[in-house]
């Protein structure tokens, strides 16, 4: 009963969607009928500085689902990523420590950190939202072990 935008819609997200209009986005909506809930999902929206403002001025009192994983594999994750796409275009990469550790400190201003520092993310998000509106889900508890999670 659930379906699902085809692609991440980057709406909320991207100034050059947004100005679109409500009407573009919802021609983005898959068919659904009365008793499915349709959602899409770009997990830009978390970090945005100005998504939690802009879903709340289109309905505030939509629900959200916020899938999160612990933010230290979220990292050795996201630059794992990077690192094959970079070895298969044949650029050069860089040694995870290097790029993570900055004059003997965490480097903050690695993206992948960025945005896997969930408190300042979600500071933002209740500025908008109250906490029961948004359901927070462990993604590694939805890798291993999903139907609990979907129920």
């Amino acid at each position: 009963n659930i379906v699902v935008a085809a692609t991440e819609v980057h709406f909320f997200d991207w100034d050059e969607n947004y100005v679109k209009g409500v009407d573009w986005y919802r021609s983005l909506m898959p068919f659904s009928y009365g008793n499915q809930i349709t959602i899409e999902k770009t997990p830009g929206y978390f970090t945005s500085p100005q998504a939690p403002e802009r879903i709340h001025d289109m309905n505030s009192s939509i629900k959200l689902l916020l899938i999160l994983r612990d933010p230290t594999e979220r990292v050795i994750s996201d630059y794992t990523q990077v690192y094959y796409n970079r070895l298969e275009s044949h650029k050069p990469v860089q040694l995870f420590e290097d790029i993570v550790i900055k004059n003997g400190a965490l480097n903050t201003k690695y993206k992948a950190i960025q945005r896997s520092l969930y408190d300042v993310h979600m500071e933002k998000w209740l500025k908008h939202f109250s906490l029961d509106q948004i359901h927070i889900v462990d993604g590694n508890t939805l890798i291993k072990d999903p139907l609990p999670e979907l129920q």
